[in-house]
């Protein structure tokens, strides 16, 4: 059985009168990819600042690597590898420069920047100044530098906003490998479809609570609605989409309607998004 490597149990925090975190519950295992999900001041920063030891609870705790991370951060902190989605890189240093001078913060002897280059395809371009890196690049980097320590647990938001198919594909490769090798990675996104594709379990945050979490496809039985889209030709020779609930009371009747009235040129099923099943349960987008 897997030992857990985040616990939060009640964990609270506000801002003033403002509770950004309202006694939040879940567990987080070794080896598990958890997706968490929410719209913007939802609450989602508040909590990885929580786990990161960047502050500390107005009330709950947060267990992270059997230590309560507010009492002992340093001890925690140095199993843990961020990677945030605003680049904070040495921009004047190259790319080996930079992953050299976080191994000798981590007190790590024997340092190789190369391997964990390669790995991010920065191979060849190790040499040059940040500074003249495109946002990809700066990205990859910056998973680089959050795997120097040989992480434990892996904080990962937004890792591929706004990155091309290769370099998404790239980081979604170590984000798999790092899960593979035992270790934690707690994902925060916007891309429900990256979000879907990684994630052992999601957890959905509005106004500070957890509204729903579970596995993307127990959510989706739950939460969503199973439809048939048939796109079929009309006697003028216009074509038209029509989606049936699948579940409906009369869509065998439905179904066979289309399908001796007209012509079917294309029929398939689709199933709820994450991004659905969000708006399901708390009214609201994740991007609002």
């Amino acid at each position: 059985m897997k030992n857990n490597t985040i616990s939060a149990v009640d964990l609270t925090y506000q801002y003033g009168d403002l509770i950004a975190v309202d006694h939040v519950n879940f567990e987080v295992q070794e080896g598990e990819i958890f997706g968490f999900l929410g719209p913007n001041g939802a609450g989602k920063t508040t909590v990885v600042r929580l786990l990161t030891g960047q502050i500390s609870p107005s009330e709950g705790q947060a267990v992270v690597l059997g230590w309560d991370i507010s009492k002992f951060p340093k001890k925690v902190q140095a199993n843990l590898g961020i990677s945030f989605e605003t680049t904070n890189l040495y921009e004047q240093m190259n790319a080996v420069e930079n992953l050299e001078l976080f191994s000798r913060l981590f007190g790590i002897r024997n340092f190789k920047a190369m391997p964990l280059l390669e790995k991010v395809g920065l191979s060849g371009r190790e040499k040059e100044r940040v500074s003249n890196y495109s946002k990809g690049m700066k990205q990859r980097l910056m998973l680089a530098r959050a795997l120097v320590n040989q992480p434990r647990i892996l904080f990962l938001d937004e890792p591929t906003d706004g990155l091309d198919p290769v370099s998404a594909k790239t980081i979604h490769t170590i984000i798999n490998e790092s899960a593979e090798r035992g270790a934690t990675v707690f994902l925060t996104t916007h891309d429900m479809v990256e979000a879907d594709k990684l994630s052992h379990r999601v957890a959905f945050i509005n106004q500070g609570k957890i509204e729903a979490l579970d596995q993307p496809a127990v959510l989706k039985r739950q939460f969503g609605k199973r439809v048939l889209a048939v796109e079929i030709e009309k006697p003028d020779g216009e074509t038209e989409t029509v989606k049936i609930e699948l579940d409906g009371r009369e869509s065998e009747q439905a179904i066979a309607r289309l399908f001796t009235q007209y012509k079917v040129l294309t029929a398939h099923t689709e199933e709820a998004t994450l991004e659905d099943i969000f708006i399901e349960i708390t009214g609201r987008g994740l991007l609002g």
